[in-house]
């Protein structure tokens, strides 16, 4: 068993309503695995009520999926060579998910090493981080044809990235909640084997500042990112990027910032898909 929350250490950072969410997903290009999560749930409004966790449990190996698994609202918290609070690179995850898995109703605790790592598709259905470690999840597929679906969930105090993109494919998130946190999604800046074209939709998220940008993409490589229906919350200012565009290397170099802010081609919204709470 874990202390309460407040006891824990902390990581170092802080027509019809189903046809029209049907329609609004196929604006957006989503089909196939993400369509089918993404169809049949609800439309989002404001930020929903954070899971109460139904019992805790320790996790000092990582847990290998293949098929579905339910956590039934446990919390999963690292122990062992799993329990540490840095952000070093190269840590373990807590889940590893095969191609095609599906991993729904999961808490994960503190600490939670390198979160949930997508080998492959993979749906992350009701997934909530109550303190992000090195990412939330990382999605490695090296397939073109790979979909990674978040639906719903959330996330707290990512001191860098939540959901770090290395793999090919494609990234939706939906219905999902972020708060004090670095970058919502980074396609990777710097890896040694880098993928084109890689392609980001963002629909219907609840965003809460602190954070630095939604999206970070490598223009140079053909990735694109589409938002819809973002609300963001506590940035009157305005301080927080939306969508910036790098230049991305494969040497390990710290990527150029080109620019952010919609251009039509990679970074794909408008001003009334953004609201400010």
């Amino acid at each position: 068993m874990t202390a309460p929350a407040e006891q824990r250490v902390r990581h170092r950072r802080r027509v019809t309503r189903r046809r029209a969410v049907i329609g609004s997903v196929a604006a957006l290009g989503i089909t196939g695995a993400a369509f089918a999560t993404t169809s049949l749930l609800s439309t989002a409004g404001a930020a929903s009520n954070w899971p109460t966790a139904k019992g805790n449990k320790a996790v000092s190996s990582t847990i290998s999926v293949s098929g579905a698994y339910d956590g039934g609202y446990q919390r999963f918290y690292g122990s062992g060579e799993l329990g540490g609070n840095g952000q070093e690179e190269g840590q373990d995850p807590i889940f590893q998910l095969k191609d095609g898995a599906v991993l729904k109703n999961v808490i994960l605790g503190s600490p939670a090493a390198d979160g949930i790592h997508c080998q492959g598709s993979c749906t992350l259905q009701n997934v909530w981080w109550e303190d992000v470690g090195e990412d939330a999840a990382t999605f490695k597929g090296k397939s073109a044809s790979s979909v990674y679906t978040v639906h719903g969930g959330g996330a707290k105090s990512a001191s860098d990235k939540v959901f770090q993109f290395n793999g090919a494919g494609k990234l939706v998130v939906t219905k999902f909640q972020v708060s004090d946190f670095g970058k919502l999604v980074r396609t990777c800046g710097n890896c040694s084997t880098q993928y084109k074209n890689r392609s980001i939709i963002i629909n219907d998220v609840d965003v809460t500042a602190p954070g630095k940008s939604i999206v970070g993409i490598n223009s140079n490589f053909g990735d694109t990112a589409a938002l819809r229906k973002v609300r963001i919350h506590g940035d009157s200012s305005k301080k927080m990027k939306v969508c910036t565009r790098f230049q991305g290397n494969n040497t390990g170099a710290e990527p150029k910032e080109l620019g952010s802010g919609p251009d039509g081609t990679h970074c794909r919204y408008t001003a009334s898909d953004v609201t400010y709470k």
